[in-house]
């Protein structure tokens, strides 16, 4: 069946899936998404886009779908992720992703709190997490499965439906009531709940975030429309790779949002693994990273580097410190480029910058953001001496992301930037807590009125729990969390996400656990980044076999202790790492180390490895059996 391109009826309240019908109908032809399959990249045009919306929307109409209902996404970044968000929003139901990465015991506890209706999974994996809990889910009534391997002929179970039986179910529905659809979406209010998103649950159960179609449309104003940090604004020539989860809110907006407004075209990665490869390929124009990415982008260089030829790293090691002279300059005035940088750039294209652009697949990007957690400004600095500008932005969840950015020409590295427009911030006087107000602020905690009383004033204030500090009077500063920041036993007040970010700045670091609350000093707990780290070691013809046994090699602890020692020259006597342990495992999301965004649950992992944490300030032993590392 092909779209019906007939002009589109009015719809009062603008929304996400009536975008791209208006698209559908201005440009069929031209491409929106690209998906591999069998390694050749297939495209799907607007009109197509459009068309595979309806048969979805219709899909649930015949399922029974009414407006408020929810409709749980359990997949990897594909097209028949947005085909589902979007079919949900157009018949006014309630979109609610899920991690691929969740275990069936948080897939449980998310599809029981939203109480969802439908689940739309990708696969086996995510159908028999859904199954194995199914008895604790009363409202839930149909699980629709999107790949059909290992499961069609294996399970009975009547709640199972294929997905192109469930598209055929849709094309009859559509063909029987042709205008449902649009009647719904024509009905859609501003206040509507749009999709719900799961916080990251570091400090308890994770809370569902009400998102409505107002706070949607404030989202595109500030971050497409207005340009955020893209300068000009994304047009119908921007390429993107989708490759973050789809139901944090920063991939929604990349992805979906942005797509939708803006006419990008979008492309999805094949897996989390193989970004690096992709990227390449795809050469996106526009691309958001969360600083893990960054991170390992600068680390993946440096390891290159360091087993390429002598004359490769001759010639990598004179232009990256021209870089460096760019990076600093560049960053002196506010992110613009000098004449004397030009020039360098210019010089340095053909010897190094135009390949290692290439190399990592950022030849043709004219923005890149980071946002979510805190990044290292020394990374940003090092991109931007490459000819990578990257702008650091900062929102959340409950504020729909926009808060703040860092804009083209503006720039104050170790900040996130200036209140995007149409948003107010203060810092409360006492307490040093950011607060935001603006049309994107959230409508509360999916059936949690007691958390949203304490995360939202009744004029509007949304408490971010972030502490911040102005600078200039223009921007602002993150410092930490509120709940994380140290007071040590001599009353020091210290901010842990700085140091860890400042260790975590080597490429030899993944993870940094600052300690110290109510105690004498700060200690940390460090694990390494095992392909960087497993490289050095190799140079150095130090054999190994597991990620323990290499963190616990003497020659690994002394290269750790030179990032601590580096760091501690650089901050005050109450900020320093007296001593460090190395972690004796990579920490992991299943395990309850991490959350699905790979934040670190700080209170789980002291209590993880409170033995260690107890050796730093007890006299007592490491995970070996040897004491813990010491900083002068």
């Amino acid at each position: 069946m092909t779209a019906t391109l007939e002009p589109p009826a009015p719809t009062t309240t603008m929304t996400v899936p009536a975008r791209v019908r208006d698209r559908a109908q201005r440009d069929p032809q031209r491409v929106a998404l690209r998906e591999k399959d069998f390694g050749i990249w297939q495209e799907v045009t607007w009109a197509q886009y459009w068309d595979h919306v309806l048969d979805v929307a219709h899909g649930l109409l015949a399922l029974g779908v009414a407006p408020g209902d929810r409709v749980a996404i359990h997949s990897e970044n594909r097209p028949e992720w947005l085909y589902a968000d979007l079919a949900t929003c157009a018949v006014r139901a309630i979109t609610m992703g899920l991690y691929p990465t969740n275990p069936a015991a948080e897939v449980s506890y998310l599809l029981s709190n939203s109480g969802s209706k439908i689940l739309v999974a990708e696969d086996q994996e995510q159908v028999d997490k859904a199954l194995a809990v199914a008895g604790e889910l009363p409202d839930l009534e149909r699980i629709v499965y999107v790949e059909p391997r290992g499961i069609r002929h294996r399970y009975d179970d009547p709640r199972l439906l294929s997905w192109d039986d469930f598209l055929v179910l849709g094309r009859r529905h559509r063909a029987d009531h042709p205008a449902t659809v649009e009647e719904r979406m024509n009905s859609a209010a501003p206040d509507d709940v749009m999709t719900l998103i799961y916080t990251s649950g570091t400090t308890g159960p994770p809370k569902g975030a009400m998102l409505t179609n107002a706070n949607v449309e404030f989202a595109i104003k500030a971050l497409v429309t207005e340009g955020g940090f893209y300068n000009p604004p994304p047009g119908p020539d921007d390429i993107t790779l989708s490759y973050l989860p789809l139901c944090h809110v920063a991939e929604r907006i990349a992805t979906v949002w942005v797509n939708a407004q803006a006419g990008t075209t979008v492309h999805f990665a094949e897996s989390i693994e193989t970004v690096q490869q992709n990227l390449r390929e795809v050469q996106p124009t526009l691309f958001f990273a969360v600083p893990r990415i960054w991170e390992k982008i600068h680390a993946g260089i440096q390891i290159r580097m360091a087993s390429a030829s002598l004359v490769k790293r001759l010639n990598y090691a004179l232009w990256i410190r021209v870089a460096g002279r760019i990076g600093d300059a560049m960053v002196r005035n506010g992110g613009r480029p000098t004449a004397q940088t030009r020039v360098l750039y210019g010089l340095g294209y053909p010897f190094l910058f135009r390949s290692l652009r290439d190399r990592v697949g950022l030849r043709k990007c004219r923005a890149a953001g980071s946002g979510a957690a805190p990044i290292a400004p020394e990374i940003l600095q090092w991109f931007f001496g490459i000819g990578v500008p990257i702008y650091e932005i900062y929102g959340m969840t409950e504020n729909s992301a926009v808060a703040t950015v860092n804009r083209p020409g503006r720039v104050k590295l170790g900040t996130v930037g200036e209140p995007q427009p149409g948003t107010e911030l203060r810092i409360d006087s006492e307490t040093g807590e950011i607060l935001t107000r603006n049309p994107a602020v959230f409508a509360g905690y999916w059936r949690n009125a007691d958390a949203t009383r304490r995360t939202l004033e009744p004029d509007g204030w949304l408490h971010t729990g972030d502490v911040g500090v102005w600078v200039d009077g223009t921007h602002v500063k993150i410092t930490d969390r509120m709940k994380d920041i140290i007071i040590t036993a001599g009353g020091k007040n210290v901010s842990p996400s700085e140091i860890e970010n400042a260790i975590k700045a080597s490429p030899y670091v993944k993870e940094a656990v600052v300690i110290g609350d109510r105690r004498p000093y700060l200690t940390a707990l460090i694990g390494i980044e095992l392909d960087t780290v497993g490289d050095w070691a190799q140079r150095r013809r130090l054999p190994y076999t597991t990620y323990r046994d290499l963190a616990d090699k003497p020659e690994v602890r002394k290269l750790v202790q030179g990032v601590v020692d580096g760091v501690n020259s650089r901050v005050a006597s109450a900020e320093q790492i007296k001593k460090f342990t190395m972690l004796p495992k990579e920490l992991d999301h299943e395990d309850g180390e991490l959350t699905a965004t790979q934040k670190v649950k700080r209170a789980a992992i002291t209590d993880m490895f409170a033995g260690l944490v107890d050796g730093m300030y007890g006299g007592g032993r490491s995970a070996s059996g040897r004491p813990a590392g010491t900083a002068p």
